[in-house]
Parts: structure tokens; C-alpha cells; sequence
């Protein structure tokens, strides 16, 4: 199955909606139409229940996504940069209840990065590069990077890449945990079409519970997080699929999960 978008590319591979920033002569650079059909092409994935995750990627071997097409913010004033542009799918990645992967094949910087921390999971390929170098052109990141990059990376080096704005390397993002792994070229999407499996593979309620409790526990008291986590597991244990997956692995069976 394939929609038609004329800067993306979206396919659905057994249980994953893959998205294809498809502007690879233009490194991937988003433009606010691209952003558009990034919207859009989430939010069908969100509601395919045929879905249960939802990946995006860019054309080519060069770029996940250079950044902001700076033809556009070039003549971006106070009131447009006021609105949630960037800020808007990063929000959306990360409040749609499926599990979203970002695969990143080159090139991420700018508005680029920012798309991808808006994503529950992050691979890259040994060649990808990341930044945030809008200090470099007069402004400061706007689609989410000085609140989200320091959250996931930490406080130093989240300070580190937005005040230095220089590249870091596929290594150095993984050991500071901006992704969790490194794997070639040619077996990147290979790679988050067998993660997409492995997450298919649990209880629908498993991932979209699980993603709900980190991003409610990030924000939340300690406290707070720890009895909305018990509610929530309450709430699982009471379902049919809990019954089946204790039962299978007792019985020392595959599971047959039916999302009630």
C-alpha cells in the first residue's frame, strides 16, 4: 500500500509505515510544504490499524533532513516564527500512541534533528552527522532542540551542541545516547523493519502504554509518575492479551495478542 505526496514517499511494510522525505537534491531540506505532507502522512499512519510503527527516513544516501529549507526562513518574520512549525510534527511524533523511529542515513541538522527528537527511537547509519547550527545564521533552533536535545543527551551536552553548533559524528551520538544504534548503510532499513516486528510481535497496548508512561513520567513529579504507572499497569492486567501472554509463555507457546 502507497499514498501519493509530491516530497514524500510512504509505503507500509507488514507493520510499518515507512516516510521518505524524498528531496534528496536538496539534501532533504524541509520546506513548509514537505512539513504539510509530513504531517499528514503521520497522521494517516497513526489511524491505519494496520500500523504499529511508524518510521521516517530521507531519500538518498547523503541526508535525513539538512534542516529548515533556508529559502523559506530567509524571509520568515516575528508572527510566522511564532508558529509551531517544526515544533508541531516533532509534538506529533511524539503524542501519536504508536512507536515512531527515526532512521537517519547522512546529514541531520536543524530543523532536521529536530523532527528526529521528536522520535521515540533513533538509528543511524556510521556516516551520519548531527548539529544544530542555527547560531551560525543569526537565529536559535525553533522546532524543539534546546528543550528536547538536553532531555535526551543531557544537560552538558545538550549545552555542547547548541552553543558550539558543531558537528558531532555517528559514534559520538551514540555514546551520549542522542541514538541507540549504528548500523550500515545498506541494512538501515532493514534494521527498523525488524524493530517494527519485534514491537508488532507484543500486546497492542504494551508500546503505546509503555511510550505514554516515559513522556507523562518526564514532565510528571516522581511521585506522580509512579502511581499514573501503577494505574496503568492495573488497567493491563485486567486485559484479555495479559491472560494470553502468561498463558503462551507457560505453555511455552507463540502468543496470539488480539489488542483486548
Amino acid at each position: 500500500m502507497s499514498k501519493k505526496y509530491e516530497n514524500l514517499l510512504y509505503e507500509v511494510r507488514g507493520p510499518m509505515a515507512l516516510i521518505t522525505i524524498n528531496r534528496a537534491d536538496r539534501h532533504n531540506a524541509i520546506s513548509l510544504a514537505t512539513l504539510d505532507e509530513l504531517q499528514l502522512a503521520a497522521a494517516a499512519a497513526a489511524l491505519d490499524d494496520d500500523v504499529r510503527v511508524i518510521t521516517i527516513t530521507g531519500a538518498g544516501k547523503k541526508a535525513f533532513a539538512s534542516g529548515s529549507d533556508l529559502s523559506e526562513v530567509l524571509h520568515r518574520d516575528f508572527k510566522k516564527a511564532l508558529e509551531p512549525i517544526v515544533q508541531g510534527l516533532a509534538d506529533q511524533l511524539e503524542r501519536t500512541p504508536k512507536p515512531t523511529i527515526a532512521a537517519i542515513n547522512g546529514i541531520c541538522m536543524g530543523g532536521g534533528l529536530e523532527v528526529a527528537l521528536g522520535c521515540d527511537l533513533r538509528v543511524a547509519t556510521p556516516n551520519a552527522t548531527f548539529a544544530t547550527p542555527e547560531g551560525k545564521l543569526g537565529i536559535i533552533p525553533g522546532g524543539g532542540a534546546t528543550a528536547r536535545l538536553p532531555r535526551i543527551v543531557g544537560r552538558a551536552w545538550g549545552m555542547e551542541m547548541l552553543l558550539m553548533g558543531q558537528p558531532i559524528d555517528a559514534e559520538r551520538a551514540l555514546q551520549i545516547g542522542l541514538v541507540t544504534r549504528i548500523v550500515p548503510q545498506a541494512e538501515l532499513i532493514n534494521e527498523v523493519q525488524k524493530m517494527a516486528e519485534h514491537l508488532a510481535a507484543f500486546a497492542p497496548f504494551v508500546p503505546r502504554t509503555m511510550k505514554a508512561m516515559v513522556n507523562f513520567g518526564m514532565e510528571a513529579s516522581l511521585a506522580g509518575a509512579l502511581m499514573f504507572e501503577k494505574y496503568a499497569q492495573g488497567a493491563l492486567v485486567q486485559t484479555e492479551d495479559k491472560v494470553e501472554g502468561i498463558s503462551a509463555f507457560l505453555g511455552k507457546r507463540k502468543p496470539n495478542f488480539k489488542g483486548r
